[in-house]
């Protein structure tokens, strides 16, 4: 199956009332371990790759041709679209679209609303000539990302609606209490505000900072209109987890593929834990 845009698995999911997951990959071992468990439990899948971690892997055309050389080699089957992550320049969409990512998110909410509206609607009328989909955001989700820090701020509603009227975006990703990276106490997301949000705006909703979120959180997120959620630090800290037990009792193992693959069972782990709850199992044959 070719890569996609999300327009389509996103629409689904949000009359399925199911999340498709974001999965973001870092190296070689890390996209095969999304793609064959993905495919193995039969999930819509997003591979999401930031900025930086498209110049580590080689850039965005290296991260395209792997994908695809992937999927072809493993016969993958099940809808996957890959995504660039926290652009916060336009010309970052424009590189990744043309190197064949199928969709790309401006995040210009650290502007001026304004300006992050001006930002978005040139990215969309790019992406949406070349057949790829964007995601915006409003508000700030708090936490790190890919040496982005900030603090939290709520999306305001109206806002929303005229981002999503104004521009055409594909997802919008209203920062309603979530963070990347670590929780440090209990998340409190604005499920008031993110169901005034969707049905302000009609549009898929995305959760950005998903890990660490209790699962009654994440399904009640699903029932206000959350439609895409982003997994990132639980496949970290799960493949931490078992790499450095691993080079302690194997402190002279040399082979790489060794020790690379020593953290992948829990990435696998996380991905079907991950879309049980989000209800994506078996929607790739729908």
């Amino acid at each position: 199956m070719a890569l996609e845009p999300i327009t389509e698995m996103l629409q689904k999911a949000k009359k399925g009332h199911y999340a498709v997951p974001q999965f973001n990959v870092w190296n070689l071992e890390w996209i095969k371990t999304v793609l064959s468990t993905c495919e193995e439990i039969q999930t819509p899948l997003i591979l999401g790759v930031s900025v930086n971690g498209s110049a580590y892997m080689g850039g965005y055309k290296n991260v395209v041709s792997m994908v695809k050389n992937l999927m072809e080699s493993m016969e993958i089957a099940i809808p996957v679209a890959i995504h660039l992550d926290h652009a916060t320049k336009v010309e970052d969409c424009f590189k990744a679209i043309d190197a064949g990512f199928t969709s790309v998110m401006i995040d210009a909410s650290k502007e001026v609303f304004e300006i992050n509206l001006e930002k978005t609607k040139k990215v969309v009328q790019y992406a949406h000539e070349k057949g790829a989909s964007v995601e915006s955001e409003l508000g700030r989700v708090g936490g790190q990302e890919d040496f982005i820090v900030a603090e939290s701020a709520y999306a305001i509603p109206e806002e929303c609606a005229q981002m999503v009227k104004e521009t055409g975006i594909d997802a919008l990703a209203p920062a309603l209490g979530s963070v990347h990276g670590i929780y440090h106490g209990e998340p409190k997301l604005g499920f008031k505000q993110m169901k005034e949000i969707a049905e302000l705006t009609n549009a898929p909703l995305v959760l950005h900072g998903g890990s660490g979120i209790p699962d009654e959180e994440l399904k009640k997120a699903i029932a206000c209109g959350t439609c895409k959620i982003n997994v990132n630090t639980d496949c970290l800290i799960a493949f931490g987890n078992l790499m450095r037990p691993y080079l302690i009792e194997h402190p002279n193992e040399l082979d790489i593929r060794k020790i690379m693959n020593s953290g992948v069972p829990g990435i696998a782990k996380v991905i079907k834990d991950r879309c049980m709850v989000f209800g994506s199992i078996g929607k790739a044959k729908e």
